[in-house]
């Protein structure tokens, strides 16, 4: 055996991305890149892929979508990575993806909302549960769940944040409304830099819809909770696309703030939902969370960060290769067995069946850490296939 191809079975498998590890998704992408470490040692102490130990290359993107291409040739031509994986989030992925497609190269990309839409590269696949049509997927139990109720309610009101990261979830509410027979009778975006919600729920009271559709992002999340709260405006259902209540963080912010309130998850700790390995990754993550100073919860980005991993563990076990062509081929044509469960990719690279789940916040007392660690106060109610409990209707923050 030649000396260089020694060296090249000894030396590490290294797999490049980035991650927003500062910026505004920060503490979502903290506990990503943890989740990955996790994998890394799990990987390694199981001897590595083809024989090698496996590295993780992961470069912090700042939050800036402008960077993220440079940041990929570097990994790709400056440092011949074997491997990429997407980053954290539709624009850092978007943004990686021409670099990617240049060289033909796979991606799994963690948490992007429809990336791969309009450009239906081949070998990209989709770490996040929103199925065929993603847009649709992240909003529809909600409306489903409205439906269902007796009497129906009638009218919705979206009211979203003026940001990039809205305009895909606001398409799939109004997709839905039309869909289950609801008349959308006012839109409004605010900017992203609002901090009085006040004036803003006023005008909601005054238009006063049955159902308060939101689309909003960390700290614009807790101030709608807290104006609505504060507001003698009483929507019959309210929610539907907040990033920011799924935070440990959040969580413990506004306790029973978040009573009522009815909102998109990805995993939670229900019995349906306790597929093969989630619950050892979850308590060694939050081991160490703590004193890493992430999420101490990990439940919305923890399983799917460690199953984007396992994915392309399978891949490459099951080809017994590197190569990106042949590994595309086997992730469009199998399924895999992971921590989110039994996953496989249909058109566009998206998950053949959709696994989002709407939760109700339900009976919170307190803003202990502890009272979040199941799912006594969040309340899986929709779909059926993973309902822990039924809907609390119409809305009552004292339930």
């Amino acid at each position: 055996m030649s000396p260089q191809l020694n060296d090249k079975q000894n030396s590490p498998i290294r797999i490049g991305y980035s991650l927003s590890l500062t910026g505004p998704v920060a503490e979502n992408t903290k506990a990503a890149r943890l989740a990955h470490r996790l994998w890394e040692e799990d990987v390694n102490a199981k001897g590595g892929l083809l024989g090698r130990p496996v590295e993780l290359m992961c470069i912090d993107d700042l939050g800036d979508a402008s960077i993220v291409p440079g940041i990929y040739k570097q990994l790709l031509d400056g440092d011949k990575v074997d491997l990429v994986i997407g980053g954290y989030g539709t624009n850092t992925i978007k943004a990686s993806l021409p670099v990617v497609m240049e060289r033909n190269r796979l991606l799994i990309g963690l948490m992007g909302l429809g990336v791969n839409g309009d450009i239906q590269y081949e070998n990209y696949f989709a770490m996040i549960p929103t199925g065929p049509d993603p847009n649709a997927a992240l909003t529809e139990g909600f409306f489903e769940l409205a439906a269902a109720q007796d009497p129906k309610p009638r009218t919705v009101a979206l009211l979203t944040a003026d940001a990039e990261f809205s305009k895909n979830p606001v398409l799939g509410a109004r997709a839905n409304a039309a869909k289950y027979g609801f008349d959308i009778i006012h839109e409004q975006t605010y900017p992203l830099s609002t901090q009085d919600f006040g004036p803003v729920i006023q005008q909601m009271k005054e238009i006063d819809a049955d159902l308060l559709f939101l689309c909003s992002y960390l700290d614009d999340s807790k101030d709608l909770v807290r104006a609505i709260h504060d507001s003698s405006y009483r929507p019959k259902m309210v929610g539907g696309a907040m990033i920011g209540p799924q935070s440990a963080m959040v969580k413990t912010e506004l306790g029973p703030l978040l009573n009522g309130f009815v909102n998109y998850e990805c995993w939670m700790p229900v019995p349906k939902m306790d597929f093969p390995g989630v619950a050892d990754v979850l308590r060694r993550y939050q081991q160490e969370a703590a004193a890493r100073k992430v999420d101490e919860l990990g439940f919305y980005v923890v399983p799917l960060a460690y199953a984007q991993l396992q994915v392309l563990e399978q891949a490459v076990r099951a080809t017994g290769s590197l190569d990106d062509a042949l590994l595309a081929k086997y992730c469009r044509g199998n399924a895999f067995d992971t921590v989110m469960g039994t996953i496989s990719f249909g058109k566009g690279g998206e998950w053949t069946e959709p696994r989002v789940v709407q939760v109700q916040f339900q009976h919170v007392e307190n803003g202990r850490l502890d009272t979040f660690r199941d799912s006594k106060v969040q309340v899986v109610v929709s779909p059926e296939s993973y309902a822990s409990g039924k809907l609390i209707y119409p809305y009552d923050p004292s339930k």
